[in-house]
């Protein structure tokens, strides 16, 4: 008997469940004035003053001073459990700077004492002597540091190959195409990781959805080639984009003595690729083939009005293959060639036929699919060896419709010669570049990204050029109000503003009646999304022709989002998402007053009202104030739930305040104080790190400088990154801009290396959407990459341009440049060089902003590859700390120069 009591004993303890109370004590430096406890799960009992002069009334408490005070709490009926449904004590110090905050009571231990010291206050078990300035002194005695401070004091990260080899490597394949078009090629060369297929696989789509044929029973459309014998133990293929930036694929493989040198591009069947050639897909067409699309009933109607013609379109867009085999050994070696054939694997039976006269490959209803040729004549045998004598050579290609084509076609295309095609194609692209601005940069890696990252993103912004609307696509998805945004704010800042106004339009014309922006998988965050787009785009150009012939579109989709937001002012959501809309912002169906939503929409509002003030109109005044109003209601809800959220240890022995995503939430979703289970996209991190309140300093609810914000970096940085990068999708953190904005060079460079080294095809640069491998050529991750890029490069704050804030110290080492030529900015265009001689002793740099736009203020940080400070600037004022030459008033032309 004594045993089961015992034993039972055991049970309840194990379960939190005891009859003992529990005290605790919490000690100020500097006692409030007042202030209550709650608790959640479980019942305060007594609480008493046991150090300082105060009275207690229940479960406030009133201190007649403001030095060091103490209190004690007995509680019972508490759970000490470690999943959810665990005590929570909340103390409530209204009107303090001490602050309001949360804890579980199972947090509270010797060892690890919840010490805030931004509130100044400590708790402790009741047992506990030490005072506030005892614990301080004992945890400050181990010198313990957070990530960020480990990271602070750590070797800065200098470049991709300092990080390259501890994170990970994917590689993605490769999507090619001619711009503006949805008829896109996908090519994936027996990657090492790919697993979709035994052999090289192209894979012809429509946008994101693969194409489908009658003569494939309506299944997608693969097809598979190889040059070299097949897949063996050894990974010996390497791939290049053409001069490392245009979407012109080149590869190498190396099997044995034979080397193959492949080039893979998309041009047209019978017209020259060129800037004057008309090309493109309608956008709507388009939109329709992408993944999570949505349509209201009138733009079904002009999607079907449209359809036809633009799928049954005159001439096909071609992929052009080209293979050159070299023996390189003494003695001669056979070349294997394989056409391409349909499927993905030997086991796939299509019905077709290949005809060694003509070197067409045909499926049974008499379409050609595939003309392949070795040294300019039809190719003898589907698959061939060859034997090539040392030295030699031998040229195996093909050319592939994107759609099968009648055998009349089919001999037109094949008098199309593979060089001149070559040639037009790399016009072509370096057309587009050469009407962009220019970045120069040390690290010829990034220097390329940023060029093949702007051709990326062009090749998926579907619609018909010259002039009409386009679809800034994200990868195989549609246009998303958030997600397009860095696409669009980068073509900005490369100076095509013709292309982002154009992608703008897309948004405004798929604007619902009522004002609604919402364009993919029901996502709700959209509206104020894209009304920040349009505003950044306004804050580039200052164009008052396009915000006038815009200001109605804008001014119904802010009374669109008023009139939501006023739907929400219930009193009993006063604290806890009064004044804000409530939906899903992302794939989860969370469907509440989510502060990423709320952000976005009052960033939205705040802008379209200085777009309509800049054009005089009547209407500004009233947006503004409700933007106003938005900001004060979403502080109050953010600040009274941060209060609940339980607070959690940093790495230097401090504890942080945290707060959740959404306002009905007691606390971060992944401490699971609700017996849920959420997890989605490889993370428990979602909803707190990925669409969390980060997004309140991103969207200036926020200021990036006040305590809140840092402590929310702070525990964001301490609980959801590795390598200071987030799970998953780790571009939907917004840590990054934080740590820009506030100059944190080791963190942000940290952040920025460790994320497209191991998102990014370290061959190509094209972008998983995941981690996981999710979504190739994924173009919002790779526009946030390059924003990324120009935040590290140029920023503007007000009246000020920030030059150089967090590039690597060694990009200027001796002999080196730096150098922006036209690139854009709130200030209009700017030209920055800097180019170090810290060998003979001096770095110098010059800056140019149009004279009518400049800046008051221009700020350039330029660090000595060696930390040595200058004894002598020319040109400004010098910041040893920040390594920043400060120029004020700048003029509009500027130069630098800081000796060693």
């Amino acid at each position: 008997m004594k045993f089961i009591f015992f034993t039972f004993f055991l049970l309840l303890s194990f379960h939190g469940f005891t009859q003992k109370s529990n005290e605790i004590v919490v000690e100020w430096k500097e006692s409030p004035a007042s202030g209550s406890f709650r608790v959640t799960n479980g019942n305060l009992s007594s609480l008493k003053i046991t150090e300082g002069q105060g009275k207690v009334k229940g479960n406030e408490f009133y201190f007649r001073s403001n030095k060091s005070g103490r209190v004690q709490l007995t509680l019972d009926g508490v759970e000490l459990t470690k999943g959810s449904r665990s005590t929570v004590v909340t103390l409530d110090a209204p009107n303090t700077s001490n602050g309001s905050f949360s804890f579980f009571l199972r947090d509270v231990t010797a060892e690890y004492p919840i010490y805030l010291p931004d509130y100044g206050v400590v708790v402790l078990k009741a047992d506990d002597p030490r005072s506030y300035a005892a614990v301080e002194k004992e945890i400050l005695s181990r010198k313990l540091a957070t990530k960020l401070q480990r990271l602070e004091a750590a070797p800065e990260e200098t470049s991709f190959s300092s990080v390259a080899g501890r994170v990970r490597n994917m590689s993605v394949p490769t999507w090619l195409g001619i711009s503006r078009d949805f008829r896109i090629f996908e090519v994936a060369e027996c990657l090492p990781d790919a697993a979709r297929g035994e052999a090289n696989i192209i894979t012809p789509r429509r946008s994101s959805s693969p194409l489908l044929l009658p003569e494939t029973e309506n299944n997608p459309v693969n097809y598979l080639y190889t040059v070299g014998r097949g897949i063996g133990v050894q990974d010996n293929i390497s791939r290049r984009l053409e001069q490392g930036i245009l979407p012109i694929l080149h590869s190498t493989l190396t099997d044995d003595d034979i080397r193959y040198q492949s080039t893979t591009f998309v041009s047209l069947e019978k017209s020259a690729l060129s800037a004057e050639t008309p090309i493109g897909t309608d956008f709507l067409v388009a939109d329709s083939y992408s993944g999570g699309h949505m349509f209201t009933e009138e733009q079904k109607n002009v999607l079907d009005a449209r359809r036809e013609k633009e799928l049954n379109s005159e001439e096909e867009t071609v992929l052009y293959f080209r293979s050159e085999a070299t023996n390189t050994g003494t003695v001669p070696r056979y070349a294997w060639f394989k056409a391409p054939r349909p499927g993905t694997g030997w086991h796939h039976k299509n019905d077709y036929t290949f005809d060694a006269a003509t070197g067409f490959s045909t499926y049974a209803s008499g379409k050609v699919f595939c003309i392949s040729r070795l040294n300019g004549e039809p190719l003898q045998n589907e698959e061939i060896a060859v034997l090539l004598q040392p030295n030699e050579k031998i040229v195996f290609e093909f050319l592939v419709p994107h759609s099968p084509v009648s055998e009349e076609r089919a001999t037109g295309l094949e008098k199309q010669s593979f060089q001149q095609r070559y040639d037009e194609a790399k016009k072509f692209w370096l057309g587009k570049l050469q009407q962009a601005a220019f970045i120069r940069l040390p690290e010829k890696r990034i220097e390329e990204m940023v060029q093949a990252g702007l051709l990326h993103l062009d090749l998926i912004t579907f619609g018909k050029d010259p002039d009409s609307t386009l679809a800034p696509n994200i990868g195989v998805y549609s246009p998303i109000g958030t997600e397009s945004a860095p696409i669009i704010q980068f073509y900005n800042s490369m100076g095509w503003q013709d292309v982002a106004k154009r992608s703008l339009t897309y948004f405004l014309d798929k604007q619902h009646d009522d004002g609604f922006i919402q364009n993919f998988g029901g996502y709700m965050v959209e509206t104020g999304a894209a009304l920040w787009t349009m505003g950044e785009y306004f804050r580039y150009t200052a164009d008052k022709e396009w915000a006038r012939q815009s200001a109605p579109k804008l001014l119904k989709s802010c009374d669109f989002l008023i009139a939501w937001r006023d739907r929400n002012k219930k009193e009993e959501l006063r604290g806890r998402g009064y004044g804000m809309i409530e939906g899903k912002v992302a794939d989860p169906e969370d469907h509440f007053h989510q502060f990423m939503l709320n952000g976005y929409a009052y960033l939205g509002v705040s802008r379209v009202a200085e777009i309509l003030a800049a054009i005089g109109s009547d209407q500004a005044d009233r947006i503004r104030k409700e933007a106003a109003a938005w900001k004060s209601d979403i502080r109050e809800s953010f600040f009274n739930v941060m209060a609940l959220s339980p607070v959690v240890p940093l790495g230097d022995g401090t504890w942080c305040p945290t707060a959740p995503p959404w306002t009905e939430a007691p606390g971060l979703r992944a401490l699971y104080m609700k017996p849920e289970a959420f997890w989605s996209h490889g993370t428990v991190t979602v909803s707190d790190a990925m669409l969390g309140p980060l997004y309140l300093v991103f969207c200036e609810v926020l200021h990036v400088d006040e305590p809140a914000a840092k402590m929310l970096l702070n525990y964001n940085s301490e609980l959801f990154y590795q390598g200071n990068a987030a799970f998953s999708q780790p571009y939907y953190s917004r840590h990054n801009w934080m740590q820009a904005k506030l100059g944190m060079t080791k963190p942000f460079l940290e952040t920025y290396y460790s994320t497209f080294a191991a998102l990014a095809d370290r061959e190509t640069y094209t972008f998983w959407e995941h981690l996981y491998k999710v979504s190739p050529h994924k173009t919002h991750e790779e526009g946030w990459f390059l924003m990324e890029t120009r935040w590290m490069l140029y920023q503007e704050a007000g009246d000020t341009l920030s030059l150089f804030k967090t590039i690597p110290r060694d990009w200027m080492k001796d002999g080196e440049t730096i150098e922006l030529g036209g690139v854009q900015s709130y200030f209009g265009k700017l030209n920055v060089k800097a180019t170090s001689h810290v060998n003979s002793g001096f770095i110098e740099a010059s800056v140019e902003s149009d004279a009518s736009r400049k800046p008051d203020v221009v700020t350039i940080r330029l660090p000595h590859p060696e930390h040595k400070e200058p004894v002598n600037v020319e040109g400004g004022v010098y910041d040893r700390e920040t390594e920043t030459v400060t120029i004020s008033p700048f003029t509009g032309k500027s130069t630098v120069v800081i000796q060693y």
